[in-house]
């Protein structure tokens, strides 16, 4: 009578491991998808560190000398030095077609 119950408890304790491997909370399927996901994280950060470091370059840049500050002062603001004549080219967007 005991040789065929422990066999059978078991295949049910291994039935019930493979189910929760495979079906039950944090199975194989969530693993996978959290590791594709945390590539993609990995990703992420590596772009935002190379961007703050950009930034952080910039800020040297601006705080060390005069010529970023100026090159700011000229690209984004349209300012010139005086003296200096300021060109700026419109082109018609009809007469290129």
């Amino acid at each position: 009578m005991i040789r065929w119950k422990l066999p059978l408890l078991l295949l049910a304790v291994l039935a019930y491991l493979q189910y929760s491997l495979w079906y039950g909370k944090n199975n194989v399927y969530d693993y996978q998808d959290n590791v594709l996901l945390l590539a993609s994280l990995h990703d992420d950060n590596n772009q935002l560190k190379a961007r703050n470091e950009q930034m952080f370059a910039e800020i040297g840049d601006l705080q060390k000398g005069f010529e970023a500050v100026e090159e700011r002062a000229r690209s984004h603001l349209g300012m010139v030095k005086p003296n200096e004549y300021f060109y700026r080219i419109i082109t018609d967007s009809n007469s290129e077609q």
